[in-house]
């Protein structure tokens, strides 16, 4: 045994004391100077403090052994424990490892393998995922292992089970991989929730957060520790270590003409074919699913050296998804197509360069990324950004400058949802039966939950036992009893099995499985094939036998739906109809969308940016107008028999949706009878039959009230009264509450019976009970996520007496990219897209 006393390295620049004891067994310290190597100052500071039973956050950049750090006190204290006897039962979990991403635990429980073989600590790891078979499930609850590798889904089950408090019996530590993406969310939530249930089990247990990038520390350490009542803040210790190699980003400067609009970026595939053919390894990373199927199949299309090119993203087969990962990690493949499945912590050591399609909309995503590359911190990750338009362009720039700066823009932690905590009442009952004063003392102790009122969660409480005043005649929703002792315990045993094949905050579209038809039965019956993974049912609904698309990187021909399957064939020799599917879409970081505006406005930082995006800008200020970084421009000008009306406030799509939504309403009582919008992540334009410039002029129109932070009153509530917006966000509110259930022992539930099922719940309360539970949590989130109001009622503060308005008579330089994008979406014609696109371009040419 070694005992050393270290003192903080320089690198380490935050840290609450400057010298610790550790211990570090003869095992390991031979390991170390076996490869050559010796430990970093900041795994071995982490050791100290988690040796001296302290919960710890640690903050590096990608590449500076993270991993082994968060490990190495839990491989340490396993060595030092006394070995059980032969034949003797095992001590159970010692070490939970939580991940975002399933590819995640299954890379890191490859790593960590090696280690812990070459030194021969006999230390067993393994994983417990959604791909985990329910066999080696049910033989980890009897025999668990010392170290498991796991997602936040899984551990919502595990301390649901009846024994969960005899399977965490000997739980250690806990380690959040990554854990900047776990806490931002509806899952950070519910892991939050989780982790101050294994508290009760274990009092001393110690948290590890790890993490590269984080915009504010003392979110996450306060997220790892327990927090104490009457409002006061814990937080967790600190190490944060800067320093390393510094990437190496470029944006591709392509000698093809940049569009105007679109995100496929197609114009720039050849050149993206050479740097592939120039690297070893090369991850090309995009925001969505359609845009990585069409990237895949334009890489395709040019691969004339046959190089092994695959495709990953959440939608595939898990078959599929594990056979890239294992290429990859044997180096056979020269790249790969990926969207957000494989940006997080995943150890490609080969991979020499990252190539980012489309502008990466955060400047933390972006760094979390381009880490992918060079998996080492004395070697400088290696980038290219290629946007797919001009606004994109100079995204890219900002993004690329935030990369410099070590600026970060991770979105802020939210209080704790209400359906998130219906559904962890329920999952405490199927454990064992609880006493609410004690349940509200352990929820209250998580971060998100710290402020939570008694009155809120008795009402969750009473939501669990009745579904609410509205539903309480309904026996189906009474699924939690008060006992004679005063406890809360399930009505039925059967509500702890519909809460396992439930429980999870993740709410997908509903999906059916794509099935490849081999060849067609008598009669024309469809005879299925293998699956090729999963697509979304509304988009295959919304398409006609005979109809093709592409998927899993195949051109596909839809040959007809039954029950939950989707039966295709293949059309090799086909243009896709529909070119894509729906797939998620990452809002504009608020930080970029500043450095955005602040370069629009700068004549001098347009030097840095390709000649033909400098000089659109500079024919846009020669033609309009180019706005100062506070001010909000509006164009009017008259186009084919139409009058439109473009903002660029710069705030992402959805805040830019509900901004148009809220506009037309407004519009349509000005009797301006607008006729539809479309919204960019830069941009809204609005399009009417009458000449919104001349009614500015004239006085029918005004400004200042057209773009009055009152609209997010009246006009917000009474839109909202009227959409689908609110009730497709009640039915995920429903799902994860567990007020309504997709999955039942040997059936589940087909999208079409869920959203009538929730809408009639929703119909119900929002007549009969508008101050419901869930009723709150949908406003919430409509406000958070699908509406964006929180960064719209930001936006429409920020303009106010600072818009400036320029009547035109034709289209600006500015506006041509949203103008485009009505052509699709209105016309769908190629051909007007090419008519405006030309003219476009000879409105530069002509005043250059």
């Amino acid at each position: 045994m070694l005992t050393f006393i270290i003192v903080s390295k320089p690198l380490i620049n935050k840290c609450e004391s400057a010298a610790l004891s550790f211990h570090l067994p003869e095992p390991f310290a031979n390991w170390f100077a076996g490869n050559g190597w010796q430990p970093r100052s900041h795994q071995l500071e982490l050791l100290a403090r988690v040796q001296a039973g302290q919960s710890v956050l640690l903050i590096a950049p990608t590449g500076a052994g993270k991993t082994l750090a968060g490990f190495l006190p839990s491989l340490v204290d396993l060595v030092d424990r006394p070995k059980p006897k032969p034949g003797a039962a095992r001590h159970g979990i010692h070490t939970l490892y939580i991940s975002p991403l399933k590819a995640l635990a299954v890379d890191i429980k490859r790593n960590l393998e090696t280690p812990v073989s070459e030194m021969a600590l006999g230390v067993e790891i393994e994983t417990r995922t959604g791909d985990t078979p329910v066999h080696r499930r049910q033989r980890q609850k009897l025999a668990p292992p010392q170290i498991l590798l796991t997602t936040p889904e899984q551990v919502a089950l595990l301390i649901a089970q009846k024994d969960a408090a005899r399977f965490f019996d000997n739980l250690e530590t806990v380690i959040f991989d990554e854990l900047h993406s776990l806490v931002t969310s509806k899952r950070g939530h519910l892991l939050a929730l989780g982790l101050a249930r294994l508290r009760t089990f274990r009092p001393g247990l110690k948290t590890i957060g790890l993490s590269a990038t984080v915009a504010e520390p003392d979110e996450l350490r306060r997220w790892l520790v327990k927090q104490p009542p009457q409002g006061e803040i814990a937080l967790s210790e600190l190490i944060h270590l800067e320093g390393g190699a510094k990437p190496e980003i470029t944006i591709l400067k392509s000698s093809e003409r940049i569009p105007w609009a679109g995100h496929s970026a197609r114009y720039a595939m050849g050149e993206v074919y050479e740097a592939i053919k120039q690297h070893q390894t090369t991850l090309l990373f995009v925001n969505t699913r359609s845009q990585a199927e069409l990237l895949f199949q334009a890489l395709w299309n040019i691969n004339e050296d046959t190089l092994p090119i695959a495709l990953h993203h959440g939608s595939l087969d898990v078959g599929q998804r594990r056979q890239v990962e294992e290429a990859m990690s044997n180096n056979q493949l020269r790249a790969v197509v990926a969207t957000s499945t494989l940006d997080l912590g995943i150890d490609w050591g080969d991979v020499d360069l990252v190539v980012h399609v489309g502008a990466p909309k955060g400047a933390s995503r972006l760094a979390q990324r381009i880490g992918r590359s060079n998996h080492r911190i004395d070697e400088p990750s290696r980038a290219i950004l290629v946007p797919a338009n001009r606004f994109e362009v100079m995204e890219c720039q900002a993004a690329l400058d935030a990369n410099y700066l070590g600026a970060q823009d991770t979105p802020p932690l939210r209080e704790g949802c209400l359906d998130v905590l219906v559904q962890h009442v329920l999952g405490s009952a199927c454990s064992e039966p609880f006493d609410a004063d004690e349940l509200y003392d352990e929820i209250t102790s998580s971060a998100p939950y710290a402020g939570l009122s008694r009155q809120m969660f008795d009402k969750a409480v009473e939501f669990v036992a009745t579904g609410g005043y509205a539903l309480k005649t309904y026996d189906r929703y009474a699924k939690i009893r008060k006992d004679d002792e005063g406890k809360w315990r399930l009505t039925h045993p059967r509500i702890a099995q519909q809460y396992r094949l439930n429980a999870g905050t993740i709410v997908e579209a509903p999906m059916l499985d794509v099935r490849l038809t081999r060849h067609r039965g008598k009669g024309g019956n469809v005879r299925g094939g293998p699956v090729l993974g999963k697509i979304e049912e509304a988009f295959i609904e919304s398409l006609a036998p005979g109809d093709t698309f592409l998927f899993a990187g195949k051109t596909l021909r839809l040959e007809g739906i039954r029950e939950n399957t989707c039966y295709v064939s293949n059309a090799p020799d086909t243009d896709a109809k529909i070119p894509y599917y729906a797939g998620g879409k990452f809002p504009l970081s608020t930080y970029l969308a500043d450095k955005v505006r602040e370069m629009l406005a700068d004549p001098q930082r347009w030097k840095r940016l390709p000649d033909q995006v400098g000089e659109w800008l500079k024919i846009q200020k020669l033609k309009s107008i180019l706005p100062k970084f506070d001010q909000l421009l509006i164009e009017t000008f008259p186009r084919a028999e139409r009058f439109y009306m473009v903002a660029y406030p710069f705030e992402g799509r959805l805040a830019h949706q509900t901004l148009g939504m809220l506009l037309t309403r407004r519009l349509e009582r000005a009797r301006a009878r607008p006729l539809g919008f479309v919204a960019t992540d830069y941009a809204i334009a609005i399009w009417g039959l009458r000449d919104f410039g001349l009614m500015f002029e004239r006085g029918e129109l005004s400004l200042a009230e057209l773009y009055d932070e009152d609209m997010l009153g009246d006009d917000l509530e009474s839109w909202l009264a009227e959409s689908f917006l609110l009730k497709r966000t009640f039915r995920q509110c429903a799902t994860i509450s567990g007020l309504i259930e997709r999955r039942h022992p040997g059936k589940e539930k087909s999208g079409r019976q869920m959203t009538v099922s929730s809408d009639l719940i929703y119909d119900v309360l929002r007549t009969h009970e508008p101050d419901h539970l869930l009723m709150q949590a949908t406003r919430d989130d409509a406000a958070h996520g699908l509406l964006d109001i929180r960064r719209l009622g930001e936006m429409l503060f920020r303009i106010k007496d600072r818009i400036v308005h320029k009547r035109l008579d034709q289209i600006s330089p500015l506006a041509v990219p949203i103008m485009l994008e009505i052509g699709k979406e209105s016309i769908g014609s190629d051909a007007q897209e090419a008519l405006l696109a030309e003219a476009a371009e000879e409105l530069v040419e002509k005043n250059k």
